[in-house]
């Protein structure tokens, strides 16, 4: 009779135990990426009052099962629903990421400096330092970083700067290619007189820009035009050769009676940056049909040789020019009633070798499989870095620490210290929203009305073995 007492005192602990549990599951309904625990009850001990025996063959008595009597029930195990992915929440943050597992259960690795920790929440923001980092705890997020030339070095995850003076501008870089499009009418009065104007604009490796103003000038041949460099003008609207007081160029004249203009105190012969060319058109359709200089065959192209300007200390700004390819193929010779439309344009037609001034950081976005790049106002993306993952043979056996964070046990699995990429099983990470809670409110109830009536019940058996106890006193009045 006592041990029906202790049996049913067992129940009630190993009930209350399941009623704690379902308590903060319900606590945590709304708590980003929680995962919802059950307990799992298990038998106590029994006492055995008879052992088994055997049956007899030969006189035919058969055996007899042992004879015990149980002692109650204890928590068997908290088991943890981390495979159950909660809901997702759109939030429109994009440091607000989302894990989507495919064949395999991923966390975030986060540091506090010290000790890794690997969570579900994704709510990042970037901190004072540039640092991704967990809005609840300031757990630095960690991933791989990027060598030199951008390509993702996965070794030891280390905390993951998105801001710093380093990824706060991107690299400038020099034009390389122009192309020259439009319609250049044979009757455009400047064109047969001075020369039509057209400029083409270019940046240095140091992203500085300058202006090449060229002059397309009619010939006594019909469909053919000479074409030949004017000048080279800089940000500040000042040519780049030297001029005097009165601004004018400063020329000297070489032993063939050559125009050489002056550039940074030195002789410069225009021709050796400029060939003059000529340009060449169908007579009968208009269209385009060569350009050539005395150096250069006939083509679609002429180079604009900037790189004679540098000279061994580098050029203006301290900065290299870089030879551009200008291609005329584009331009055609059509009546346009006199009026020209003809213009160039740095790059050519898919956009390729413009050339980019230095950009400054307008924007960071984290793609599907965790790769982080910064966007620039100069019209580059650079990738940043990139979000490692950890996996593990056994989820399940993380231990929860709090604050949405988990770590290690013996029974889960090591972290190796650098994680995995997301996408290699097919997981990705969506930005902008949030993992939420798997706790099903439905279940909840349902087991807390089980829970209640298992409590209600081991209650009872107490109350009648009391009666029990009493009814044997009372055997003697």
């Amino acid at each position: 009779m006592m041990r029906s007492l202790y049996s049913a005192v067992s129940g009630l602990k190993t009930h209350q135990t399941r009623m704690d549990v379902i308590g903060n599951n319900i606590a945590n309904v709304n708590t980003e990426a929680f995962k919802a625990s059950s307990v799992r009850f298990s038998e106590i001990m029994y006492q055995t009052t008879a052992s088994a025996s055997s049956g007899n063959g030969a006189t035919g008595s058969g055996g007899k099962n042992a004879k015990q009597i149980g002692l109650g029930v204890t928590t068997g195990a908290t088991s943890v629903n981390i495979t159950g992915a909660g809901s997702a929440e759109t939030t429109g943050n994009p440091f607000d990421l989302r894990l989507n597992d495919k064949n395999s259960t991923n966390f975030f690795v986060v540091s506090d400096g010290v000790n890794r920790f690997f969570t579900r929440a994704g709510d990042f923001y970037v901190d004072g330092n540039g640092y991704l980092c967990m809005s609840s705890t300031g757990y630095a997020l960690q991933g791989w970083q990027v060598d030199a030339n951008g390509n993702v070095i996965k070794d030891t995850v280390s905390s993951l700067q998105v801001m710093s003076s380093a990824t706060n501008t991107s690299a400038p870089e020099a034009t390389t290619k122009a192309y020259v499009s439009g319609v250049l009418d044979k009757n455009d009065t400047q064109a047969a007189d001075t020369g039509r104007v057209i400029t083409i604009g270019f940046f240095d490796d140091l992203g500085y820009n300058y202006t090449a103003k060229f002059a397309i000038k009619k010939t006594d041949v019909d469909g053919s035009y000479d074409v030949k460099l004017t000048d080279i003008i800089d940000s500040k609207g000042a040519s780049i050769f030297d001029v005097d007081n009165e601004g004018n160029f400063i020329t000297s004249t070489d032993a063939n009676g050559n125009t050489l203009y002056s550039y940074k105190g030195r002789p410069i012969d225009k021709q050796s940056i400029f060939e003059d060319a000529s340009l060449v058109f169908d007579q009968s359709e208009g269209t385009f049909t060569s350009i050539s200089s005395a150096n250069s065959a006939a083509g679609n192209t002429i180079n604009l040789n900037l790189s004679v300007l540098n000279t061994q200390s580098a050029s203006i700004n301290g900065s290299n020019f870089s030879n551009i390819e200008v291609d005329f193929s584009k331009s055609m010779n059509y009546n346009n009633n006199g009026t020209s439309t003809i213009g160039g344009m740095n790059g050519d037609l898919s956009g390729d070798g413009k050339g980019k001034a230095l950009g400054a950081l307008t924007g960071i976005t984290v793609d599907s499989d965790g790769k982080i790049y910064g966007s620039y106002d100069n019209g580059n993306t650079v990738l940043l870095c990139q979000i490692s993952v950890a996996q593990f043979s056994n989820a399940s056996g993380l231990e929860k620490v709090g604050e949405n964070c988990y770590q290690t046990t013996l029974n889960s699995g090591d972290f190796d210290g650098i994680g995995v990429e997301i996408s290699g099983d097919g997981s990705s990470i969506a930005s902008g929203e949030l993992e939420m809670s798997n706790v099903d409110l439905s279940s909840q109830f349902t087991d807390m009305i089980v829970t209640q009536r298992g409590f209600q019940a081991n209650s009872r058996v107490i109350t009648t073995s009391d009666t029990l106890l009493e009814e044997l006193i009372n055997l003697k009045r």
